[in-house]
């Protein structure tokens, strides 16, 4: 259902991630939604991944949801043969921008992985850098407040999206939707 030929006939973007370090990352992803300060792209993984123990295979679906004005971005991972989800992995983030072509963001180290049953689970605490700057930790211990106070509701907007956008791939290929609830919110 979610496959590299269905990403290919959506527009491309660009995601650009920056870390502290200076490292730049970048991956080629395909625009689902665009409206505001909101952007879903998608992304199909080219190879299997172990992410802090959740198991991503080859092909697995990354619905990524990226807000420019809140210090955090998801990615949504979903199973591509029939859209349900392996998990929810938050990001702590600043600096986010959209464009057109491309999107780029500024990682804060820590993230926050939120297993199929809705348990979070901090990350990367430890790798905050010892001499970080005062203001860029509380930057970065404001996002988690953040994050972790507005979880539930986070998880239930980003299954109203999985369920909507489902549909809407479904659509574009004359399939059923898969995981998409008859009557997914539009």
């Amino acid at each position: 259902m979610l496959t590299r030929e269905l990403a290919a006939t959506l527009p491309p973007i660009l995601e650009r991630k920056r870390k502290l370090s200076g490292q730049v990352k970048e991956f080629n992803c395909r625009v689902l939604h665009r409206q505001g300060p909101h952007l879903i792209v998608l992304f199909i993984a080219r190879g299997a991944m172990n992410v802090h123990g959740v198991e991503l295979a080859a092909g697995t679906a990354t619905f990524g949801h990226f807000w420019s004005d809140r210090p955090y971005n998801v990615y949504h991972w979903l199973r591509p043969e029939d859209g349900r989800t392996l998990g929810t992995y938050v990001n702590l983030s600043a600096d986010t921008e959209i464009s057109d072509e491309r999107l780029q963001w500024q990682d804060l180290i820590v993230d926050v992985l939120v297993s199929v049953d809705g348990r979070p689970t901090v990350l990367d605490e430890d790798e905050i850098p010892s001499d970080l700057p005062a203001p860029q930790r509380a930057q970065i211990a404001e996002a988690q407040a953040r994050v972790l106070g507005e979880l539930p509701q986070l998880l239930a907007e980003l299954e109203q999206w999985r369920r909507r956008l489902l549909a809407d791939l479904a659509a574009r290929t004359d399939s059923p939707p898969a995981g998409a609830a008859p009557g997914a919110p539009r």
